[in-house]
C-alpha cells in the first residue's frame, strides 16, 4: 500500500484513528488495496457471498433492498471514511443488502478471510473490530428508524428520537 493510501486510511476518524489502535491500524493497511468503481457498478449484490469489504476514499455508494418486480430500494447512503459490507463478519457471510456506486468511487479493498484470520490471531484486534462494525451497524440501525418514523410516524406524535 502506497503511503499515500495508508494516510488516507488513518486520518479518518470515522475509520481507523478511533477504532483500532497504531499497531492494528497497521496490520489491517497491509491488507487493503485500492479499487475504483464507475457510476452504477454492483460491488455486491444481495444474497451473495461476502468475501470482502470496502471503507471509501471518495464517493457515495447506496446500499439496497431487492424488491420483487421493481427495481432495488435504496435505504442507506454511505460517503467517505465509511464502512461498505458487514456480513462478511457474520456466518455463513451473505450479503443482507446489495450495494452500487452513486458517483465515481475509490476505496480500500479488504479481503474478509485475510480479516478474519488476522482477528483469529489477535483477540484485542477482533475485539475492536467487533466493536467498531457494531457501532456502525447500531448507527445505521438509528438512522433507518429515524427515516421510517419520518416516512410513517403521524405528524406531530411527540417521538423522542
Amino acid at each position: 500500500m502506497s503511503t499515500s493510501s495508508f494516510h488516507r486510511l488513518t486520518s479518518s476518524p470515522n475509520v481507523f484513528s478511533r477504532a483500532f489502535s497504531p499497531e492494528h491500524r497497521d496490520s489491517l493497511s497491509a491488507l487493503a488495496h485500492e479499487e475504483d468503481f464507475p457510476v452504477g457498478a454492483r460491488l455486491f449484490n444481495q444474497g451473495g457471498h461476502a468475501a470482502r469489504f470496502w471503507v471509501l476514499r471518495s464517493g457515495n455508494v447506496g446500499m439496497d433492498v431487492h424488491v420483487p418486480g421493481r427495481q432495488a430500494a435504496v435505504v442507506e447512503t454511505v460517503g467517505p471514511g465509511e464502512l461498505v459490507g458487514w456480513s462478511w463478519l457474520f456466518p455463513p457471510y451473505t450479503w443482507h443488502f446489495g450495494a452500487e456506486a452513486m458517483t465515481p468511487v475509490r476505496t480500500d479493498e479488504f479481503d474478509a478471510a485475510a480479516v478474519r484470520a488476522l482477528m483469529d490471531g489477535d483477540p484485542a484486534l477482533a475485539s475492536a473490530m467487533w466493536q467498531w462494525v457494531g457501532q456502525v451497524l447500531a448507527h445505521r440501525l438509528i438512522s433507518a428508524e429515524i427515516r421510517l418514523l419520518d416516512l410513517y410516524a403521524p405528524h406531530g406524535s411527540g417521538s423522542r428520537i
